[in-house]
C-alpha cells in the first residue's frame, strides 16, 4: 500500500469520527493544541501524523489507533465513547465583569467530561506560595463556579480593586469572613466593608503539566 493510500485512509477515518462526534476540525485542533493547518493537512490526506499524534487522537475519541490507521467500513469502526470537553483557563478577572468574557481567557485544558464536577468549571494558575504545601505555586487549580463555599474550604476570591483571583481558605467567624493562607509565613486577610471580597468559585483539585 502506498504512502498516499495510507494518508487517504487516515483522512477518511478521522473525518468520520469528527462528524460522528459532532465537532469541527477547528474545535478538535483547539482541544488537542494542534495547529489548524496541521489538522487540515491530515484531513485532506496531504500529510500523515506521527505515532504520538495518532495515539492522542485515538485517546480523544475513545477508540483504537487502528480505527484511524486501517481501512475499514464505517459500520465496523469502533464507536467514539469517551467525551472530552475544553475547560477554560482564566487569567485576569475584573471585579465588575462576568467571569466568562473573552478578555479573561488564557487558553483551554482538555478534560474527560466524566471526571469533572457538575456546574461551570474553569482553571486558575496558583500564583505565589501562600497556599503551600496544600497548593504548590504554578499548579493549575480546577475551580467550580459558585458564590459561596463551606467554612474551611478553599475558594477563588476577588478582592476589591484586584484583577486577579486569589486562592484562600475561607473562615467564617463572628460575622467576619477571613481569608486564610495555608502557609503560616503569610497573614490572614479580613474581608469587611472597607476591604470587600467576592467568592467566585470553589477549588476542587489541582494538576501540573510536566
Amino acid at each position: 500500500m502506498s504512502g498516499q493510500q495510507l494518508k487517504e485512509i487516515f483522512a477518511a477515518n478521522l473525518n468520520y469520527y469528527i462528524e460522528k462526534k459532532g465537532i469541527t476540525q477547528t474545535q478538535l485542533a483547539n482541544d488537542l493544541n494542534i495547529p489548524k493547518m496541521t489538522m487540515s493537512n491530515w484531513l485532506h490526506a496531504n500529510t500523515y501524523p506521527r505515532p504520538d499524534k495518532v495515539q492522542l487522537l485515538a485517546d480523544y475519541f475513545g477508540i483504537y489507533r487502528s480505527d484511524l490507521t486501517e481501512e475499514r467500513k464505517p459500520e465496523n469502526l469502533t464507536p467514539a465513547t469517551s467525551e472530552y470537553v475544553s475547560v477554560p483557563i482564566l487569567g485576569q478577572i475584573a471585579c465588575g465583569d462576568p467571569i466568562y468574557v473573552e478578555e479573561n481567557f488564557a487558553g483551554y485544558r482538555t478534560e474527560l467530561k466524566d471526571s469533572l464536577p457538575s456546574g461551570n468549571t474553569y482553571y486558575l494558575e496558583a500564583k505565589g506560595n501562600s497556599m503551600e504545601p496544600t497548593i504548590p505555586q504554578g499548579a493549575s487549580v480546577l475551580i467550580r463556579e459558585q458564590p459561596e463555599v463551606e467554612n474551611g474550604e478553599i475558594a477563588a476570591v476577588l478582592l476589591n480593586g484586584d484583577t486577579e483571583a486569589t486562592l484562600k481558605r475561607i473562615r467564617k467567624q463572628n460575622g467576619y469572613l477571613m481569608l486564610m493562607p495555608d502557609n503560616n509565613e503569610f497573614d490572614p486577610i479580613i474581608a469587611d466593608q472597607t476591604n470587600p471580597c467576592k467568592i467566585i468559585g470553589k477549588a476542587m483539585r489541582y494538576s501540573f503539566d510536566l
